[in-house]
């Protein structure tokens, strides 16, 4: 079960954070300061898995129900440009099909928004939640193929459009920064 999807910038600041269990507010913070100074510390040669931290695992067992299944144990992330993707998940989760989760949603927001860049994520939210609810529900996968969420997004009419004098951005996580990995 995914616990957890969470989008950061390189400076730490949360572009998305979808749980799909209940915590408490103090813990969901908690959880993304802990996650993202995890993740950001990591040299890019390092691999994309990692338990999780063990600071916070005392404080979501009690939140969480008491099957073993159920708690949280494992932080998966790519980072692409300038966000990193991160989901938490439960150990019954295949942490190779949770890259290519990750994968599939980025790729989705680029087809999506033509080049997708950090601003588009910030100012059309409503087609980043879209896409991750095409995506996942209730912390369950129900869809990976990328012309399907695309599909279901644009039929759901959440895609905007931006305006032609801003075209041309630099800074987008395009298939550009796929040729690198």
């Amino acid at each position: 079960m995914i616990n957890a999807v969470l989008v950061f910038n390189n400076n730490g600041q949360p572009r998305l954070t979808k749980f799909y269990t209940q915590l408490d507010t103090a813990v969901q913070q908690r959880l993304i300061s802990e996650i993202f100074t995890l993740v950001s510390a990591r040299p890019s040669s390092s691999c994309n898995f990692l338990p999780l931290p063990p600071l916070l695992a005392p404080a979501q067992s009690s939140a969480i129900s008491d099957s073993h299944n159920d708690v949280p144990s494992l932080v998966t992330y790519r980072h692409y440009a300038t966000l990193y993707f991160i989901v938490i998940s439960t150990s019954t989760e295949s942490p190779l099909a949770l890259l290519d989760l990750i994968q599939v949603f980025v790729e989705a927001l680029d087809r999506l928004f033509e080049n997708v860049c950090e601003l588009d994520l910030i100012f059309n939210f409503e087609t980043l939640h879209a896409v991750l609810g095409e995506m996942i529900v209730g912390g369950v996968v129900i869809e990976t193929g990328l012309d399907k969420v695309v599909q279901g997004v644009k039929a759901q009419g959440k895609v905007t459009k931006r305006p032609v004098n801003e075209g041309s951005r630099t800074g987008g996580l395009g298939p550009g920064i796929w040729a690198g990995r």
